[in-house]
Parts: C-alpha cells; sequence; structure tokens
C-alpha cells in the first residue's frame, strides 16, 4: 500500500497516548476510546500492506484518518501545554485559575469526542465503499526484523562504504583527458541519469594523488538545480585562502559579484587548475560560470558531471570529451549486489538465495543506485520467504524514464521495510537542500523535537537517534559524507533521487513542504503556536517579540550567529523545549526563567567578543547562566558556559550531563570543580578554559570519568594532572596554553584508546618531544606553536598506528623526527609555517620514509632571515623504502 501502511504518524500518536494517559486528566475516556479506535485502523494498515491493497479508495480513507490524527495531535498539544503551565504556578495562582483549567479541559473533550465521532463515521463510510478488514491476518512484526535495534547497536560505526566497481576503464579514459599534453582550456563531460555513478566516478578520480600532482589548485563545486552564481564564486574564493593555507577574510562574505570574479580571474589566470561542476542542470550555468574560468595555455581542464544530454555538447569552440556513463554488467551488478547484501558472508551469496539474488540483481538493469538500495534492503533478510516475498512484489512500472522508475521502485520497497519510527525521520532529512551536508548532531536533536523516537527504558534519546540513523545508513538511504576522528559518521547526505523520493512521499501524506524560496504560504496558513522547531541561524534578526513565549510547542529553537542581544523572559513558558542552540551570539547572559524549561536537554552557548577593530579577530567566550540552571535534571549538553564560584558549586548537582563546556576558571575554583567533574558519572566530552592568565588547577580530580572520550584542557597547567593514566577511554586530547616544561608524553602515552592527539599554542615550552613507546592506537598527532621545540625522538614500537603527522608553526625544529622511519603506517604529513632547514632535511631523507606518505609544504618561514616565503605546494610521492 503506497507508502500508508503501517502509517509512522499513527504509531507515533499511539504512543503518545500512551505515554500522556496519566497526564492527561479528565479527558482519559475520550484519550481512551480515540487510542484503541486508531490501534484497529493501524492493524488494518499492517494487513493492507501485507496483501497489497493500493487502491485510490483506500488512500483517500487513511488521508482522512491522517487528517484527523493531525488535529487530535494538536489538541492534546495545547491541553498539555496549559496543564504545565499551571504545575510551574505557585498554589495560589493555581487555585484562582483552576476555573480556566476546567474550562480548557472540558474544550479539548468536546474537541477529542468530535473527532471521535467523525472517525467513526469514517470507518462506516469506508466499509460501504470497498475498504473492508481484510480476513486473513499477518502478524505486523514480520514486517520488519524486530531484533534490528541489538544487531545495529553491536555494528561497528567504523562501517566505510569503499566499494567501487566497474570504473576502472572509465578512470584510464578521465585520466587521459585530464593529463594529456594538449595546452588549452580542456572541458571533460561525464553524462548519465541520476544513480548512474556519475558523482562517483568523478570523485574518485579527482582525489587520485597524481591528479592533484599534477594541477596547482584543484576545487569541487556542487551546481544543483537551484543555484547562486555568486554563493558558488564565493566558494571557490575561500577554497583558494584554504589551500594557500591563509585566513579567510570576513570581507569575503559581503565581496560584489564583480569583486568575486576579479579575484577568481586574478588567481586562475597564472595557474594550471582542475574545476569540477558536480550536477550541472542547464546551459545557461556554463555561460555565468565561464567569466571567471581564463583559458590561457596552461593545461587546465573542467569537468562536468551532468544528467541532461544537451548540457554536455555545447562547448563550441572549445576543447572538449564526454563520457557517457555506461550501465554495469552483469558481473559487476552481481559484484556491488553481493558486498551490499551479504557485507559478512565471505563466500558471497548462499546457494538457496542464487536465483531469487541473480533474478533481483537483472531487474536493477545495471544502475548502481538501484542495485545498492536494494542490495542494502535484502541485507537484513535472513529467509528464503522473505527474500521471496520481496521478490514478487517487486513490480517494476515503466514509464517515460524506465531508469528512475526502477530507481523509485526500490526506494519505496526501502521505505516500505522501514520500522514506523524510522519512517518519519527518513522523510525529514528531504526538509534540507539537496547535496546538503546534514550534520549528524543535528538531526539527531530536530528528531527529537518532532518527536519521531521511540523511548526504550533507561536508553537516552540521542543514543537511539544514533542507531535510527545509522540503520538508515546501513540501508543506503542516506550517504556518509564525512567521518570524524574516531571514524563516526560527523554529516550526511540524501542522494538526489532518494530526496526527490522521500518529498513526494511527503507531499502524499502531507507530512513536510519545501519552499523553492520564490512564493510564501499566506500568513492564514501557518500556525506558528504549533511550531515544534524554529531554526533561525544566520538570520538578520536583533529581537524577539514578547509573544515569543506563546510558542508553546516548540521543542528545538538555534539562534545562533543571529544579532539578538538577550532573551525575552516569556522564554520560560517554552515548556517543552529540548534543543536551545546560542552558538556565537551577543547574548552574554540568560534570564532567570531558564530554570522553568524543565524539559531541556541541550544548551549550546557562546557569546562573540567582536572588536571595535578591523585587525583584531572576534573571540568567543562562555555564557553567563542563573545558577537556579541546575535544577533541570534532564539536561544532557551545558556548553559554553562560565564557571563562576557559585555555579561551579552547584553544578555538583548535575551528575546527568553527558558534555560539559565551562570558561572562566580559576586557580581557586579547584576544588568545587573536581568535585563536581568527578561526580559526572555519564560524562563523555569535557572542554575547560582558564580566564587569561590563570592557572587550571585539576590536581584534587582523583579521577575522571569513567565513560570520557573527549577532553580539551585551555590554560596553564605546568604539569600533567595526576589522574591523566585514568582515561581509559579517551579517544581525543587537545592541550592548549599548557606551558607544560617536562616532557608530558610519559603521562599520556599508555593511554589505551587515544586517537587524536594535539598540543597547540605553548601547549609544550621544552625543546625536545621523545616518543619512547605507547599510543598503541594514536591515528593524529598534531603540534603547533610550541616555540622551543627543536627534536622530536620516535623509538620503534612508539605510535605503531600514526596515520598523520601535522607540524604548524614550530620555527626551532630544524629536521625530520629522529626515528619517523618506524612509522610505517604514515600517509600524510603536514608543514606549515616551518623552518627551510626542516624543508631541506626533508628533500634530504626522503628515501627512508618507509610509505608514501603525502607530503604538502604549503608556506616555508625562513627563520633566520625572518621571511615569509609564499611557495607553490610540494608534494612528494613514489617514497622508496
Amino acid at each position: 500500500m503506497a507508502s500508508n501502511s503501517l502509517d509512522p504518524f499513527l504509531g507515533q500518536l499511539i504512543s503518545t497516548l500512551e505515554n500522556e494517559a496519566s497526564s492527561l486528566a479528565g479527558i482519559s475516556n475520550e484519550i481512551q476510546e480515540m487510542k484503541l479506535l486508531f490501534q484497529t485502523i493501524t492493524s488494518f494498515l499492517v494487513d493492507a500492506d501485507r496483501a497489497g491493497e493500493n487502491s485510490e479508495t483506500q488512500k483517500a480513507w487513511v488521508g482522512s484518518i491522517r487528517d484527523l490524527a493531525y488535529q487530535v495531535e494538536d489538541a492534546i498539544d495545547e491541553y498539555m501545554y496549559h496543564l504545565n503551565r499551571q504545575r510551574q504556578c505557585s498554589f495560589l495562582h493555581r487555585t484562582l485559575h483552576f476555573p480556566k483549567v476546567l474550562l480548557v479541559r472540558h474544550k479539548v473533550a468536546t474537541k477529542l469526542k468530535d473527532i471521535n465521532t467523525r472517525m467513526k463515521s469514517i470507518t462506516e463510510r469506508a466499509n460501504q465503499f470497498g475498504v473492508q478488514q481484510l480476513e486473513e491476518r499477518v502478524d505486523a512484526s514480520s514486517h520488519h526484523d524486530p531484533n534490528w535495534k541489538n544487531r545495529l547497536s553491536e555494528a561497528s560505526l567504523f562501517f566505510k562504504d569503499d566499494d567501487l566497481v566497474g570504473i576502472r576503464k572509465a578512470q584510464h579514459e578521465l585520466l587521459g583527458w585530464l593529463m594529456n599534453e594538449e595546452p588549452k582550456r580542456t572541458v571533460v563531460s561525464v553524462v548519465g541519469m541520476g544513480g548512474s555513478g556519475k558523482t562517483t566516478l568523478v570523485a574518485n578520480t579527482f582525489n587520485k594523488q597524481n591528479v592533484k600532482q599534477h594541477f596547482d589548485f584543484c576545487t569541487w563545486i556542487t551546481v544543483s538545480q537551484q543555484y547562486a552564481i555568486e554563493e558558488l564564486f564565493r566558494s571557490m574564493v575561500k577554497d583558494i585562502y584554504k589551500q594557500t593555507d591563509e585566513d579567510v577574510p570576513m570581507q569575503v562574505d559581503t565581496m560584489t559579484y564583480r569583486a568575486l570574479v576579479e579575484t577568481l580571474v586574478q588567481f586562475l589566470q597564472s595557474r594550471r587548475y582542475l574545476i569540477v561542476l558536480d550536477d550541472v542542470w542547464s546551459i545557461r550555468f556554463w555561460h555565468e560560470i565561464n567569466i571567471a574560468l581564463p583559458e590561457g595555455m596552461r593545461g587546465s581542464r573542467i569537468m562536468i558531471t551532468t544528467r541532461k544530454e544537451d548540457v554536455a555538447p555545447f562547448q563550441s569552440g572549445i576543447v572538449s570529451y564526454i563520457h557517457r556513463i555506461q550501465p554495469l554488467r552483469i558481473d559487476e551488478a552481481w559484484k556491488l549486489f553481493c558486498v551490499k547484501a551479504f557485507p559478512n558472508e565471505l563466500g558471497g551469496c548462499p546457494s538457496y538465495l542464487d536465483s531469487l539474488a541473480r533474478n533481483l540483481v537483472e531487474k536493477c538493469q545495471g544502475l548502481p543506485l538501484a542495485i545498492a538500495a536494494l542490495g542494502g534492503l535484502m541485507s537484513s533478510k535472513k529467509s528464503l520467504a522473505e527474500w521471496k516475498r520481496v521478490h514478487d512484489n517487486l513490480n517494476w512500472e515503466l514509464g517515460n524514464n524506465p531508469s528512475l522508475e526502477l530507481v523509485r521502485t526500490i526506494s519505496l520497497l526501502s521505505y516500505h521495510d522501514l520500522p514506523f519510527q524510522l519512517k518519519h525521520c527518513f522523510l525529514y532529512c528531504c526538509i534540507f537542500p539537496e547535496d546538503y551536508d546534514i550534520g549528524r548532531k543535528r538531526i539527531i536533536r530536530l528528531w527529537m523535537a518532532e518527536g519521531f523516537l521511540e523511548k526504550a527504558n533507561d536508553t537516552p534519546l540521542e543514543v537511539i537517534a544514533e542507531s535510527y540513523l545509522m540503520d538508515l545508513i546501513r540501508r543506503n538511504l542516506l550517504q556518509v559524507a564525512w567521518r570524524n576522528y574516531f571514524g563516526r559518521p560527523k554529516a550526511f547526505k540524501m542522494h538526489d533521487l532518494i530526496r526527490d523520493f522521500a518529498l513526494s512521499i511527503s507531499k502524499e501524506e502531507k507530512f513536510v513542504a519545501v519552499s523553492d524560496g520564490k512564493r510564501g504560504k499566506k500568513k492564514k496558513e501557518v500556525v506558528a503556536t504549533r511550531f515544534k522547531v524554529l531554526d533561525l541561524e544566520n538570520a538578520p534578526i536583533h529581537e524577539l517579540p514578547r509573544e515569543f513565549g506563546d510558542l508553546f510547542n516548540l521543542r528545538y529553537l538555534n539562534l545562533s550567529r543571529t544579532q539578538v542581544k538577550e532573551l525575552p523572559k516569556s522564554i520560560g513558558r517554552l515548556s517543552n523545549l529540548l534543543t536551545l542552540l546560542l552558538n556565537f551570539v551577543k547574548i552574554q547572559k540568560l534570564p532567570d526563567e531558564i530554570m522553568m524549561l524543565q524539559n531541556l536537554r541541550h544548551l549550546r552557548a557562546s557569546y562573540l567578543v567582536v572588536s571595535d577593530t578591523d585587525f583584531t579577530l572576534p573571540t568567543i567566550e562562555g555564557i553567563c547562566v542563573p545558577l537556579n540552571i541546575c535544577t533541570i535534571k534532564s539536561l544532557q549538553v551545558l556548553s559554553y558556559v562560565k564557571g563562576v564560584d557559585a555555579f561551579l558549586i552547584k553544578l555538583k548537582e548535575m551528575t546527568q550531563l553527558r558534555r560539559l563546556g565551562l570558561d572562566g576558571i580559576t586557580e581557586a575554583d579547584e576544588i568545587p570543580l573536581c568535585i563536581s567533574v568527578e561526580r559526572m558519572e555519564h560524562l563523555h566530552h569535557l572542554s575547560l578554559t582558564a580566564r587569561p592568565q590563570a592557572t587550571l588547577k585539576l590536581d584534587a580530580l582523583s579521577s575522571a570519568p569513567r565513560h570520557l572520550e573527549k577532553l580539551l584542557l585551555i590554560g596553564k597547567l605546568r604539569t600533567v594532572p595526576r589522574w591523566f593514566n585514568t582515561l581509559y577511554n579517551l579517544k581525543y586530547l587537545n592541550l592548549q596554553w599548557s606551558e607544560l616544561w617536562e616532557d608530558a608524553l610519559p603521562h599520556i602515552q599508555a593511554l589505551p584508546n587515544l586517537l587524536h592527539l594535539s598540543l597547540l599554542s605553548n601547549a609544550f615550552l621544552g625543546e625536545r618531544l621523545w616518543f619512547i613507546e605507547g599510543f598503541p592506537k594514536l591515528k593524529i598527532l598534531e603540534i603547533m606553536g610550541c616555540p622551543q621545540l627543536n627534536e622530536i625522538l620516535v623509538e620503534r614500537g612508539a605510535m605503531p598506528n600514526l596515520e598523520e603527522l601535522q607540524v604548524l608553526r614550530c620555527r626551532e625544529l630544524r629536521r625530520l623526527p629522529y626515528g619517523w622511519e618506524h612509522l610505517t603506517h604514515l600517509k600524510e604529513v603536514r608543514l606549515f609555517e616551518v623552518s627551510n632547514g626542516l624543508v631541506e632535511s626533508i628533500c634530504g631523507k626522503v628515501n627512508n620514509i618507509p610509505t608514501s606518505p603525502y607530503i604538502s609544504l604549503i608556506r616555508i618561514i625562513d627563520d633566520d632571515n625572518g621571511h615569509d616565503h609564499e611557495v607553490e605546494s610540494m608534494w612528494i610521492c613514489q617514497i622508496l623504502n
């Protein structure tokens, strides 16, 4: 039953009715009757789905039921709002206003009775017109694997989708066009339908080491159907600064169209450049961007990916090549499918599934997206019966674009296979623009705000949401965009076709409407008080209206990077608020009313200090919070706030925190701070910043929280705290301005799970860092701004898994680390603002590097003469063992 089966909203509403039953006093009869009716309807939808029912009559019937369900949700939200407000008032106030509560209760009860009556009427009419209860019942639990949560919780977060099938020949052709001796600027177009692997092929080619060596400047621009040419130019200008390791000037965000074009032309005309324009939809775009891409005779290349045949051959008078993506051969398609469907089977497809599996692959017609999506779907199917059910119901509906219909049909199957809790989570992702990197934490908090998560005993909602996210990634409905140093997905994307599919379902179910910005909704169509999410990041607003507190349903509020200078006291009326984001704002202090937000889980804040002069970069400070914020027992994240004396004493009450960030710490804060941190047994992330010139005294802490994974200490330490040896689960350690004189490494090297170590900005004032042993899992070592450091030694066995070494602004260091030939897993070395002596050391000893690291020398500081030399990037590869 197209997109309506086991409707996710109905399932969510039933959960709400069950969870709030005890709070909905006075209207319990109406609630109980409605719950039973919705359960019956949901059971019908499950059975209809199993029987393949998909009539227009049934769709209309389900649409009517859903409309009533939305009205039920609104009525319950309104009642809960008044109930919560009453609970927050004094006894006298509650007594005086009790008649008002009775009036609200009567109003809601009347509304629910009316909805119940209308629902029964719709059900009766449905029976008359042929939408009848199915006789053959099918167990709803068979709709998906009931053990998916347990299996997912055991799955590794380090899953990587590096499987590239059938691109070798095509890539060889592209490399030839990119690196031949043709001096004229050349356009290489890759044409194919959505999901055919255009971007995958070009991206893998673009990232080749020899390609990066061949060109002076490389950048990737995603165009999409809706684009702003000035923003694309601005992105390219910022990339220029990043690749030359210069700070991006703040004026880039305000540069005019002419200034952007002049900057690009001036930079590119003297260089051999490679620019990828991904997902081009119109010839007009070429005319708009061509003005900023000088031709010259330096062998520059432009690569274009497009779905449209008429976009590729338009470059008249320009050297151009076209590669048309071909479907995967049957053997390549089979290999890709097996990788997705049987990731844990060394022997590939089991023999009893071979025939069904090959039929499924054949129906995908060599389209990589369809094969990957179907393989992801089948990876959770273990029995022959499950495979046969999918095989027999795979109705390929051919239209004007048969391949597109195939992918949409596969996507629909993947969607139907989702548990109802995941369906709305998946559809919600389509609210972001095409090719948008969706942050993991952001989407998790949004899902929580919308109420999409199913509670499971004492498991934190954040953990449940992350399991949902990983399930969607595993099913190939979402793609990992990039990962953090833990290997955990940090951001992800929706494939364009998957997003189109999700949008069509959302429109059909009246779930979400996405505006193209060309026309707005009429005011009467938007009921602001019903908002659950309000994301105003970067909006040009300076204050919030007094009526702001009337948004009683609000769960998520983001005011980051706005010009708002204070929050109104009415914010205390937002009793349902879960997430409050105030990053890089001009708010210095939160009002006392913040303590009324007893459901608040995430408070991220930072005060942006902007200098009166144009020569000083903005700085970040913590925000002052009222002492009574410590009474919010639901708070999981509290960062970045001022750690004043009285607040640190009260902080010990917040034992539930998972993330804590404090600013303005002094020596006098040692005892209350350490007592508080020691009691936070759930803490995963801790960031402490000392007041300027103050010392971070942390010796009173006997042991760190046992779950701590990330630790940032910014300020004078002088010595490494003795409790460092208790950081058994620490994965990330960042020390800044620590002024350590002793060799700190012996206190850190035994940390068994440390993956990333950063010693920044005077963190170490000694002359020698000696890596004698330890650091068994360290992958990234970053050393920056250690002014006296002139020697690094690496003994055999130390840092055996190091992959990346970064040395920045250590001007006394004039040679490679002694013993770096022991770093057998080293892949990349980055040197920035280093001495010529260090560069000469690299050139002289490059043959002793054990592997083939990717060494980039972006800027060299000649420390002897005090000159700042800009040099072209120097790539050293093909290193001999």
